[in-house]
């Protein structure tokens, strides 16, 4: 193993690297890694190798339906692999896990921690039980071959992947999320004016956006005075996405508002009153995290991800999954009493910089890094690998 292992990051967005694995990359290039971001590239190819990582594009997408293109897809990874040679694969969310693990055996790397983002539809459809078998199936065989580290956001997550034989108890890990910077994500005063209640996530049904612009609109039936506004971008890759002439349909008929992506997301929560997220299920949600972080009062659903952020009644309020006329009560209770909200906001932000903060959150990575490595290191002095 050379002096600076090499790690390298394998995602399906370059956005979602920037977004979510950042400051992690940045701690383990200061740690002593070599550090490769292999993704699909869009909008963030300078800034990654501006900060000065080694980035491979990557021709791979989360959805399709073409198994020629799936089979090049894993291919790309091997040649990649084989080129790369990295000490440390760091596989984020479902298909990366996937197909990453599959490369991993086949070029033989030494060390492999697959993050599962949150268990996503493939493994959650109750509707439709042969879709879930051979996801498991094929989940439960890579993982296995590859000799990898399952690492989970939240204990529901572990729990059922290891009570569905999916990953073995010796090989999971629970890290909460990436961590926020509470430098930059900081408490504001608080604002004034017409409130604003902000729903801050991807455009995909599953993230509840339906149900909250259904509790908007109750809500502006009975003269709430308030403007609702969906922050994020559309996900066309996914197959919860919300089609933008839906979003369009909305948005004229005045119920709610849509910024789009947003890059100073401080100052779309410095703005805020209130931030929602009627989420089915999460991993650990960034945006509530980042919400936390600045105070805010926040009203999410009762569901693995959400709960582990929101204590119901102590920084915020849970509601029922799939619930508007919930959530919009619950909604209305929070922007009527200020002095409740301000509250909670307080208590939201104590509990990121005692929990979720990036220090402490990527010191857990980092420390499973050296655990990874030190152990392959060990394994080949052993003539084992």
């Amino acid at each position: 193993m050379a002096d600076h292992p090499r790690l390298l990051y394998l995602i399906t967005e370059d956005w979602y690297f920037w977004s979510h694995r950042l400051d992690l990359a940045r701690a383990a290039r200061e740690a002593g890694y070599d550090v490769i971001v292999a993704t699909r590239v869009t909008h963030h190819g300078e800034r990654i190798r501006g900060e000065g990582f080694q980035l491979e594009p990557l021709e791979m997408v989360r959805r399709s339906r073409n198994p020629f293109r799936e089979v090049i897809a894993v291919a790309e990874l091997v040649r990649l692999y084989r080129r790369v040679k990295p000490d440390v694969v760091h596989h984020v969310a479902m298909k990366p896990i996937l197909y990453g693990s599959l490369a991993a055996w086949l070029t033989r790397v030494p060390s492999v921690i697959n993050a599962f983002a949150g268990l996503g539809y493939a493994f959650m459809d109750e509707r439709n039980e042969l879709l879930r078998w051979c996801v498991k199936t094929a989940f439960r065989t890579v993982l296995r071959v590859s000799h990898s580290v399952a690492l989970v956001q939240n204990q529901d997550d572990q729990d059922r992947l290891v009570g569905e034989g999916v990953v073995p108890a010796s090989r999971a890990r629970i890290i909460a999320g990436s961590g926020i910077d509470v430098a930059v994500y900081s408490m504001q005063p608080s604002p004034s004016g017409i409130p604003v209640v902000v729903l801050p996530a991807r455009m995909l049904w599953d993230k509840g956006v339906g149900e909250f612009v259904e509790a908007a609109r109750r809500l502006k039936q009975k003269g709430v005075h308030a403007r609702f506004i969906l922050v994020g971008r559309r996900d066309e890759h996914n197959p919860a996405a919300i089609p933008e002439i839906r979003l369009k349909e909305w948005v004229q008929a005045g119920g709610v508002e849509w910024w789009g992506h947003r890059e100073d997301m401080p100052a779309v929560y410095a703005a805020a009153m209130l931030v929602v997220l009627p989420s089915y299920r999460e991993g650990l949600p960034k945006v509530l995290l980042e919400a936390a972080a600045c105070g805010k009062a926040i009203v999410a659903t009762d569901v693995p991800g959400c709960r582990e952020i929101v204590r119901d009644r102590l920084n915020g309020l849970l509601v029922p999954p799939r619930d508007s006329t919930a959530l919009a009560a619950a909604i209305e209770e929070l922007l009527s009493d200020q002095a409740l909200r301000e509250e909670m906001g307080q208590r939201s932000r104590t509990r990121v910089l005692a929990e979720w903060s990036s220090p402490r959150i990527t010191e857990q990575v980092l420390g499973l890094y050296r655990d990874m490595v030190t152990a392959s290191a060990i394994d080949r002095s052993h003539g084992y690998a």
